[in-house]
């Protein structure tokens, strides 16, 4: 398993890679180099047995007293064909340099006025460089006076080829030519083409194979730079997709997710206790500015209901007139415990006490405080239930805090007399969460203020705190659910409340 599992790292498969591409363009330049080896063994096979078959054609001339074009034309040798073949003229000439007979009707011996023979001296016929077929122990007793020392001829280079043959009337030399030697440079050209259009394909499959695997092996550390970006400018929330690979890069991957991964939790509970601090701080301030307003706010109220006993005038007009400025200053001082009470309400961390409610009951029982004022103001009020509705898990009091306090913004936002104040009860298609919509046909909310009516000290009426949603959210959040609101102005606003249901287990 091992074994297998070293198949698995980034290293080990690039060096793989790599040793392949070497093996293939090293087995494409040996198979292009044996083909050439090939072709030009092909080649000089072919070139030698030119040679033989002119030299076998002139000796067999010498031997027969023949002419040579009688000769081939029996032999019917492809390489002795005049037109196609590579053996183009067959010389056999004497120790003086007559041309005796020739495969060329040009250099054929002629006869002169009284009948002798008249020879073409082989200095006078045009031959590429002359070559001997055998060379001779003895050099200058085989050559002859008319032959000159030459460069030998190239392979596969046109070149003439002589052979002495000894005979009883003195000897003779056999010339073989060959023919141009462009068909084998032709050849030639295309082997070297052919080579370079191999390596130019194998280039073009090792630069194609390259760019794949550099795109697939660097497009990971790509996605790790663009991480490493999101993460330093603070969003946790990304992960390297690369994670679930087995190599070095899917094990960077995935510690660097795990990394991500832990910084998110760590921000969290840093805010959590930064809020959390700020919370205590809040409550501490807020517990101490309390009682330092309550004292003499309870001082002024036990100072009105004083005066109201005793120092009432007995004028009845008076009277009337001391008791209305009287209640006047009590509400206001009543008012003002109400909004030290919302404050340290949002500003002291929640107390829960968590139990099984059922959400009817306690959506009824909110809506009755109000139905005395909604009756008032010909507002319709209505609990409506749809499908099941699970119970919930949540502290009764700030339950019932919350839904008092959605309700009485819905009535104050219903201007006029008539419309309607609604409670919808319903679930999600999973059952897990229940929901709780309250809506109105009020005013609305204009689209401006939407994204801040949860804000604290935030308010849109003029004697508002502020404080009414902002604890309404707090609640909510501290009993894991969510809130949310839409609105319409002129058509009336819904609030949407999700709850945790209660664990059945």
């Amino acid at each position: 398993m091992r074994v297998f599992s070293l198949f698995d790292s980034f290293r080990l498969r690039l060096l793989l890679l790599l040793a392949a591409l070497l093996g293939l363009t090293l087995g494409v330049q040996y198979y292009v180099n044996l083909r050439s080896v090939q072709k030009n063994t092909e080649l000089l096979a072919g070139q030698e047995q030119a040679i033989l078959a002119g030299v076998a054609l002139g000796v067999r001339s010498v031997s027969s007293r023949k002419y040579l074009d009688e000769l081939r034309d029996a032999l019917k040798d492809p390489l002795l064909d005049e037109h196609t073949g590579r053996v183009k003229n067959v010389l056999v000439v004497d120790e003086k340099g007559n041309v005796l007979d020739s495969l060329v009707d040009d250099y054929d011996p002629q006869k002169n006025a009284d009948g002798s023979p008249k020879y073409f001296q082989v200095t006078a016929v045009p031959l590429p460089p002359l070559s001997n077929v055998v060379e001779s122990v003895d050099e200058d007793q085989s050559r002859p006076a008319w032959l000159t020392a030459q460069a030998p001829a190239r392979p596969g280079q046109p070149g003439a080829f002589i052979l002495s043959v000894q005979t009883d009337r003195g000897p003779r030399y056999v010339i073989v030519v060959l023919g141009s030697a462009r068909t084998v440079t032709n050849i030639l050209e295309q082997q070297a083409r052919m080579s370079l259009r191999y390596t130019l394909a194998l280039l073009l499959v090792t630069t194609l194979v390259t760019t794949v695997v550099v795109w697939r092996f660097t497009r990971p550390i790509k996605d790790l730079s663009t991480a490493a970006r999101r993460v330093a400018s603070g969003d946790f929330t990304f992960h390297v997709p690369a994670a679930n690979r087995r190599d070095e890069i899917g094990a960077l991957s995935a510690a660097f997710n795990e990394m991500t991964a832990q910084l998110g939790r760590a921000r969290q509970l840093e805010m959590q206790l930064h809020h959390a601090e700020k919370a205590a701080v809040v409550g501490r301030l807020a517990s101490a500015i309390a009682h330092e307003i309550r004292n003499p706010l309870n001082y002024i109220n036990l100072t009105l209901d004083h005066l109201r006993s005793a120092f009432a005038p007995d004028d009845p007009k008076k009277r009337e007139m001391f008791e209305r400025l009287a209640h006047q200053l009590k509400a206001e001082v009543a008012r003002i415990n109400t909004h030290i009470s919302n404050f340290l309400s949002y500003s002291r961390p929640s107390r829960l006490e968590l139990q099984p409610l059922n959400l009817r009951a306690e959506a009824e029982d909110a809506l009755r405080l109000i139905e005395v004022q909604a009756s008032e103001s010909g507002v319709q009020t209505r609990v409506e239930e749809q499908g099941l509705v699970p119970a919930v898990m949540a502290d009764r009091e700030a339950l019932r805090s919350v839904l008092t306090n959605l309700m009485i913004n819905g009535l104050q936002a219903i201007d006029g007399e008539g419309g309607s104040l609604v409670v919808k009860l319903s679930s999600d298609a999973a059952g897990q969460r229940a929901l709780v919509e309250v809506a109105d046909t009020g005013r609305g909310i204009a689209p401006e203020d939407i994204s801040k009516v949860f804000e604290p000290y935030y308010s849109t009426k003029e004697t508002g705190t502020g404080l009414g949603l902002a604890i309404v959210k707090k609640v909510i959040d501290d009993h894991g659910g969510t809130i949310t609101v839409t609105s319409m102005q002129g058509s009336g606003t819904t609030f949407t409340i999700t709850l945790p249901a209660k664990d059945n287990d």
